[in-house]
């Protein structure tokens, strides 16, 4: 497996695409391994895309899609402001809220992050806020849409990890609260040293507040409504995928009536391409994931871990860090898929709860996403607005720092994270 280890990393290098990168660097270990069948990496990438719970992926990427071209953001945006308007820091702390309620509705972070900075990256930056900090704002405030269901990452986990997938949701939603707050406080904090105003000088009136709410009301209800329908066991993951998207049109063309017939091809053509790269990753991580248990990886790493300690907090805290710095090569998307059949069996066998582990670990492995080299959400963000990477980097470690922190404290209280899973599921 370190051939095709390495191998992996000179092609990531190279810029070949990872899925390619993937499925090439696993293919090597049939060439390794002459007595193993020809036949057996077609079968395993067909066989990988037979799970029924994947199923989900596609119907919650369709949904977010039409939800996102029914008007939606501009009435969450405005909730945003009624919301956080007043705190230090004008746009960025409406920015923070508005991936808060956008995460029942786009589910990726880099999705968010893209849609944001061209909302809102202009109008911060025109209002005073440095470039930099503008864009590490806009990147790490979409940390929390991933995170609030329904998150693909949460998706893949609980599907490759057979961990309930409606659990992993109800789990996601104080985690996200914590790092909203996490992050509010670090843009205050800075806003408070620099000078930045807040973005509204008066209280909302009851009637403001009131109109802000009705509008955001329907998207706000659609995390609800999926965790409902799973807890009652009326939809399974599948299920509930394909209610979300007749929800999305029901919202779109009946409530709203800004979903029109181009909007819903357009959302259809987007869809089919980000539906494509999601599940032909899946298709090709089969290939890897062969050789890593007939090499028996996770035992390896399971004793190489436990011979450093078998404190569940403290490997928890390895796995998170090892994530982290993964994350900074490696898509979050990919290290899902990878690393999950290699540390779960690990935090299983100390005890560990896989829910709370799942969300410590998609927080970790999304992460990546804000950092260089490769971050995607950075490049989007970076791209939009015209900022250099190196005063992003720089002006966004007081907001990656709070994320550390918070993902940290989640490590040392699963009570915290288990708490709705507990008492909607157990």
């Amino acid at each position: 497996m370190l051939i095709v280890a390495i191998a992996f990393v000179i092609l990531l290098v190279l810029g070949m695409p990872v899925a390619f990168a993937i499925g090439i660097s696993g293919l090597l270990f049939f060439f390794q391994h002459p007595e193993l069948p020809r036949t057996i990496p077609l079968q395993l990438t067909i066989s990988q895309t037979q799970n029924f719970a994947l199923l989900a992926v596609p119907m919650f990427i369709i949904a977010g899609n039409l939800m996102n071209r029914s008007g939606i953001t501009e009435r969450l945006l405005e909730l945003a402001s009624i919301l956080t308007g007043r705190l230090r820091g004008g746009l960025a702390q409406v920015s923070i809220a508005l991936s808060a309620l956008m995460g029942g509705v786009s589910g990726s972070a880099i999705a968010d992050a893209a849609m944001q900075s061209r909302v809102l990256g202009g109008e911060m930056i025109r209002r005073g806020l440095s470039p930099g900090f503008t864009a590490g704002v806009l990147c790490y405030g979409s940390l929390l849409t991933p995170i609030i269901p329904p998150g693909i990452g949460m998706i893949l986990y609980g599907t490759i990890g057979q961990v309930s997938i409606g659990q992993m949701f109800a789990a996601g939603i104080i985690p996200a609260l914590m790092l909203g707050a996490g992050l509010s406080i670090a843009v205050s904090l800075t806003a408070r040293r620099r000078g930045y105003p807040p973005e509204r000088d008066r209280r909302p009136t009851l009637a403001e507040a009131g109109l802000a709410f009705r509008g955001g009301f329907w998207a706000l209800l659609f995390p609800v409504i999926l965790l409902v329908g799973l807890r009652s066991g009326v939809f399974t993951p599948s299920e509930i995928g394909a209610a979300a998207v007749v929800y999305a049109l029901f919202v779109g063309a009946v409530i709203y009536r800004r979903l029109t017939g181009r909007g819903f091809v357009e959302a259809l053509e987007v869809s089919l391409g980000d539906i494509g790269a999601v599940i032909f990753l899946v298709a090709v991580s089969a290939i890897f994931g062969y050789g890593i248990v007939l090499e028996r990886i996770p035992t390896l790493v399971s004793g190489a871990m436990l011979g450093l300690t078998d404190n569940l907090q403290a490997v928890m805290v390895l796995i998170a860090t090892f994530t982290i710095l993964a994350g900074f090569v490696v898509d979050a998307t990919v290290l899902i898929i990878m690393l999950t059949p290699i540390f779960l069996p690990l935090i299983r066998s100390l005890g560990g709860d896989p829910v709370h582990f799942g969300i410590v670990f998609i927080i970790a492995a999304t992460i990546g996403n804000f950092t260089p080299p490769i971050g995607a959400a950075m490049y989007t963000v970076c791209s939009i607005l015209k900022v250099k990477v190196g005063a992003y980097t720089r002006e966004s470690l007081p907001l990656l720092l709070s994320v550390f922190l918070v993902t940290l404290l989640l490590v040392f209280l699963p009570g915290v994270v288990l708490f709705l899973p507990t008492l909607m599921f157990r």
